[in-house]
């Protein structure tokens, strides 16, 4: 090829780029601008309602007032002014009255979801996970399926709860890597069917992204069946990530069933290998997970040492569990606690 052509394709690619940056910068600023814009506007109509009605939601003629207001505005308008949205417009004045409050990197979309939220300290918690982790639309709303914020805080003390509402989840030990359950609904297994844990860690590997958004802040994937030979014998870890925030390894097994003592064993080894042989002097230990159907607490807490903080054991759900159903599983943990103490 000419080499006068190849010049001018580079030329053109060089100033295809800088155009392209150009174009992707200047729509990212015309949404923030409008994104902003629009919630000042919904904030704003919010405002004006709750002034009508005397800041009384609830008074006798606000459904009929809201009714009129709605048929006049979608005429003057069009849509986007229906009863049903002019209500949630209210609803986010009151939730949050002082303007300075609504983050502009949240979109009206999540805050469609945030208003779902009755508790304060849940809606704080979720707006600040949302903001940090960068969640979607879709990815807060799951997150709040699967009541991630109760997970989190069920057996959580008051510090911790209080922690949480106000900063989000922060990871400061290898404890709060782990979630109890963790839930895994987006595998689409059923309960109650056959099948083997090679089939549960292709199905995570297919879904690699939720798997990684349950597990939470900072995790990145290392690989799967990672081989460690010891004296040419083999061995073939599940899964491995690698947290940043912490600056660890973290191995995870999968088992259907109980957790025996040779699991817990057999983890305490791929943690000591990586320890000593993976890890640089200025990461932190390695962290082990076995993920089970049935995390058998009480083989866990006899087989690793009292002082125990790299190794754990967690339940997984196939399915998005009740609140009931996490307290009933926090309260049966305390009740086993206390009885092999």
């Amino acid at each position: 090829m000419d080499n006068k052509l190849i010049k001018n394709d580079n030329e053109i690619n060089h100033i295809f780029d800088n155009i392209k940056e150009l174009v992707i910068s200047s729509r990212n600023k015309v949404y923030s601008a409008v994104n902003t814009e629009m919630l000042s506007l919904y904030w704003n109509i919010g405002k004006s309602i709750m002034e009508i009605q005397q800041g009384d939601e609830r008074a006798s003629y606000g459904d009929a007032v809201l009714e009129k207001l709605s048929q006049r505005l979608t005429n003057e308008f069009g849509k986007g002014f229906s009863k049903r949205n002019l209500e949630r417009m209210r609803k986010f004045y009151i939730y949050f009255p002082i303007a300075t409050t609504v983050s502009s990197q949240l979109s009206w979309s999540h805050y469609l979801e945030i208003l779902k939220i009755e508790e304060e300290p849940k809606r704080n918690f979720y707006i600040k996970e949302t903001i940090d982790s960068k969640w979607s639309v879709r990815e807060l709303q799951r997150q709040r399926d699967s009541l991630l914020y109760e997970r989190l805080t069920l057996s959580a003390d008051k510090e911790k709860v209080l922690e949480l509402a106000e900063k989000g989840q922060i990871l400061k030990t290898s404890q709060d890597l782990v979630k109890d359950p963790f839930v895994l609904e987006f595998l689409d297994i059923k309960e109650n069917t056959h099948y083997l844990e090679s089939d549960l860690e292709k199905n995570i590997l297919e879904h690699l992204k939720e798997f990684l958004l349950e597990l939470g802040k900072g995790f990145s994937y290392v690989g799967n069946q990672v081989r460690l030979t010891l004296e040419e014998e083999h061995f073939y870890p599940d899964l491995v990530f690698y947290n940043r925030l912490l600056k660890c390894f973290v191995i995870i097994d999968l088992k259907i069933g109980k957790v025996t003592h040779q699991d817990i064993g057999q983890m305490q080894m791929y943690v000591n290998y990586y320890d000593r042989e993976i890890k640089q002097d200025d990461e932190n230990s390695t962290v082990g997970i076995l993920l089970s159907t049935n995390k058998n607490e009480t083989i866990v807490k006899y087989t690793l040492p009292k002082d125990n903080k790299t190794i754990f054991s967690s339940e997984y759900k196939l399915h998005m569990p009740t609140e009931q159903e996490l307290i009933t599983a926090i309260e049966e943990e305390k009740k086993n606690f206390e009885l092999n103490e």
